[in-house]
């Protein structure tokens, strides 16, 4: 990998990391497109650490807020004064992350007759044989993010009715077990399907259950930040530590280079989700999916009707 190729992918995480338009899914586009056939699992490893420095940039307040609580509520829990019913907007924050990350723990049940787990799908269904599963998965975060504006809108019509008031701050400011659980159910089948924006789909669960769309876009980012850290150390475990001992050679200037502009790519686009999102401009992205998704579906179709790759006659579909 060149530091040509090392800034447009670190540019193509950076960005679709936190704009609701699938990471995992432009990435198998673009390596398609280039066709890149090279797996470089310790450069997305690094990808991936350089959008998490982008969230605790934003977060840091935030989160180092959430960090001291976490402390006090297990303090509370131990000496037996931690009550669920009282709990404030922090500790409620903090529990429902909690919640919420527990169905991440079903990405590892084993798959029944293979030698797979179910978060293995996900390296397969980014094979370009199945290249048609990025196009369908597009079309569904283009679905559910239609979804959850209207849902949103719905939300905020009704509390300007019953308030009387022309602003915002529609939908409900704390999560319960059920909201959180709805949302993590929904960033494992995000994480399953190249396509399926983890944000954006994270956002539309929070939103179909009637959550503040800016406290929505908020979780749903700190939810990611515990996945993006336990998705880095299984990689990069895998990645320098291959399955029997293979030397592992890394050429890491290009790797330092595309992990700086994901970082920096990153923290500029938390900051434009965020606005886009206060200003009700979701129906850029709804649109933007919608279209990428159908031409990806119908180029993966002419593909599979060939068996080769479009952009690269010379290359076989892999599956």
């Amino acid at each position: 990998m060149n530091v040509g190729e090392a800034i447009i992918q670190g540019i193509i995480q950076g960005l679709t990391e936190f704009l609701p338009v699938s990471s995992s899914g432009h990435l198998a586009i673009a390596q398609h497109f280039f066709g890149m056939t090279e797996d470089n699992l310790f450069f997305s490893v690094m990808l991936h650490i350089g959008t998490l420095a982008a969230v605790i940039g934003v977060y840091i307040k935030l989160i180092v807020g959430l960090l001291k609580e976490f402390g006090l509520m297990v303090k509370d829990i131990f000496t037996g004064k931690f009550k669920w019913s009282t709990m404030n907007k922090k500790r409620n924050m903090v529990m429902m992350l909690i919640i919420g990350l527990l169905p991440l723990f079903l990405l590892f049940i084993p798959i029944p007759g293979t030698d797979m787990k179910v978060k293995d799908l996900a390296d397969m269904f980014a094979k370009s044989g199945f290249f048609i599963v990025v196009g369908l998965s597009l079309l569904v975060t283009s679905t559910l993010l239609f979804i959850g504006d209207r849902k949103n809108n719905k939300t905020a019509n009704e509390y300007r009715n019953k308030s009387g008031s022309k602003k915002g701050g529609a939908g409900r400011k704390k999560y319960n077990a059920v909201d959180a659980l709805a949302v993590g159910i929904t960033q494992c089948i995000a994480a399953i399907f190249p396509g399926i924006s983890r944000s954006g789909s994270t956002l539309a669960a929070s939103e179909m259950r009637g959550i503040n769309k800016q406290l929505a876009l908020d979780y749903s980012f700190l939810l990611g930040t515990p996945a993006i850290v336990a998705a880095a150390l299984l990689e990069g475990k895998e990645a320098l530590f291959p399955e029997g001992g293979e030397k592992v050679t890394i050429d890491y200037f290009p790797i330092i280079i595309g992990m700086i502009v994901a970082a920096v790519v990153g923290f500029l686009a938390i900051k434009l989700f965020k606005w886009l999102l206060k200003t009700d401009r979701m129906y850029i992205f709804i649109l933007y999916t919608a279209i990428i998704g159908l031409i990806i579906t119908v180029i993966s179709i002419i593909e599979l009707c060939t068996g080769s790759n479009l952009f690269h006659p010379e290359q076989a579909l892999l599956f």
